[in-house]
């Protein structure tokens, strides 16, 4: 795979924008584009960048949806009885 199809396979969408799965199907991909040896170093950077910002997108919505777990289980919780 080339540098230039690497970076068009990293959607630019911006990271906020993303939802759980996107973000974390990009990072899988810089990933994998980062323990290969195609690019360059300007490219890796760009790309680490990226991952990091993908990162803390994944770890926020995570924190949102442990948060509306415990908000939704809190006060309602019912007992299960099969």
């Amino acid at each position: 795979m080339t540098e230039s199809t690497i970076m068009t396979n990293i959607d630019e969408t911006p990271v906020d924008q993303l939802t759980y799965e996107q973000a974390f199907s990009q990072l899988e991909a810089i990933v994998t584009a980062l323990e290969g040896d195609e690019l360059t170093l300007e490219a890796a950077m760009s790309l680490y960048e990226r991952g990091q910002k993908l990162i803390q997108h994944c770890n926020r919505l995570l924190e949102q949806a442990e948060l509306r777990v415990r908000q939704l289980s809190g006060e309602n919780l019912v007992d299960f009885e099969p």
